[in-house]
């Protein structure tokens, strides 16, 4: 076969591959809604991280970026979803390190892969992580409330988004680190646990900052200490756990977007170019800052390698804190 012939093969196939359906589908992304699925119920950080990201996506592209929450299972349901749908771009996916980090050393079984089942696109934003206490408890410090709990072993409750979410992982930590009996109760999303530690059902929660603020500035909660090494933006007089009596610990919440394996690489670059810019965005920034979350985004290939760096480190500790799903 001669040179020409070569290239006239090559160019053959070139056109056939633009003649297929995802590829002639990337040429014009967007042209209808997207579905943005949001894995835990709406009033949490996971749903108001979609939500900026949906608007933003539907102003920038002129087309409905409609946020769908699909919670259940810690996060498994909704993401199980994205994982079987078309990889056109029309369907993704706002993870987080409950989905593709924790979950997988929680639970032997589930119907998606982490890092085979996705696609990638940017980091979002990260989120320190605080301890809340209801109003009524008798602790105005990190220090007061170990010593609470260790006078009066398993009277507790401490709330979560759900049973392997990261709220839930972090408070089995704090309690292994700090030598205390909590009990946990499970609920189906954050929006949910944080109407019962309102109302007095239960009496602490770690969770992430931008869920948890209005209520921390309307006096319903009171905040400890936050779980991240240095001292969050939002809540600069707020104490780290590290500084308020439990040495080396350091978790934060993140979030970001995925697409389904498979997905055509014009329509993956075109969506990291678009949130990158949206999360750079002055405004966008603000409020995201206010909230208590950190605006950060990357490449989709810098963000595999964290998803898959994450993976491991939180199935280490995960097994080393001997935390079992259900």
């Amino acid at each position: 076969m001669n040179w020409r012939m070569t290239v006239a093969y090559a160019v053959a196939a070139l056109a056939a591959s633009l003649a297929l359906p995802g590829y002639a589908a990337a040429a014009d992304y967007p042209d209808k809604p997207i579905r943005m699925v949001c894995p835990f119920p709406p009033g949490g950080t996971t749903d108001f991280v979609a939500r900026m990201i949906a608007q933003k996506l539907s102003e920038a592209w002129g087309q409905e970026v409609v946020v769908d929450n699909r919670p259940g299972a810690g996060g498994i349901i909704g993401t199980e979803m994205v994982a079987k749908a078309a990889p056109d771009g029309y369907t993704v996916l706002l993870g987080s390190i409950t989905t593709h980090a924790i979950n997988p050393a929680l639970y032997a079984h589930m119907n998606y892969d982490p890092i085979k089942d996705f696609q990638p696109v940017t980091l979002a934003v990260s989120s320190p992580q605080v301890l809340v206490v209801h109003p009524a408890v008798p602790a105005r410090s990190l220090a007061e409330f170990i010593a609470l709990a260790k006078a009066q072993p398993g009277k507790l409750n401490y709330a979560s988004s759900g049973i392997g979410t990261s709220p839930n992982v972090t408070f089995e930590m704090f309690k292994s680190m700090a030598g205390i009996n909590v009990i946990h109760v499970p609920y189906k999303g954050t929006g949910p646990a944080n109407t019962d530690l309102v109302g007095g059902h239960v009496q602490a929660m770690i969770s992430g900052i931008a869920a948890l603020m209005p209520y921390i500035k309307s006096g319903q909660m009171r905040p400890l200490a936050v779980t991240t090494k240095a001292r969050a933006p939002a809540l600069p007089a707020l104490p780290t756990f590290d500084e308020a009596g439990v040495p080396d610990f350091d978790v934060s919440s993140w979030f970001g977007v995925f697409l389904p394996a498979h997905t055509p690489p014009t329509v993956v670059s075109k969506m990291n170019r678009e949130i990158r810019r949206i999360v750079a965005d002055p405004e966008v920034r603000r409020l995201f800052i206010e909230q208590g979350a950190d605006p950060s985004s990357n490449t989709p290939e810098e963000f595999t390698a964290f998803v898959k760096s994450e993976k491991q480190r939180w199935g280490k500790v995960i097994k080393d804190a001997r935390i079992q799903g259900e």
